[in-house]
């Protein structure tokens, strides 16, 4: 199990690392699994230690966000989702 946290933590700091375009971000695991980040290895840590799900909560939250691309089928479809309210 803890080769999944560590993928899906380490995941999240290379998601960041793309979107920001510093390689040098740098992950770090506790004695207790607890995880940190850090701008680059031997740096102060950005936060404090966090449960997994916390940290990938952090990490993506950081830097810039990516804006999802929809196609212009998917755009017309979510417009028609929208009702008008009827008039009386």
């Amino acid at each position: 199990m803890a080769s999944a946290r560590s993928t899906r933590a380490s995941a999240a700091v290379e998601r960041l690392k793309k979107r920001t375009g510093n390689a040098a971000y740098s992950m770090a695991r506790t004695g207790e699994g607890l995880f940190f980040l850090s701008e680059a290895p031997g740096a102060p840590p950005l936060c404090a230690p966090l449960e997994l799900d916390d940290f990938v909560a952090f990490v993506n939250g950081l830097g810039p966000q990516e804006v999802k691309k929809i196609s212009k089928h998917d755009a017309a479809f979510e417009k028609q989702l929208v009702r008008k309210k009827p008039t009386n």
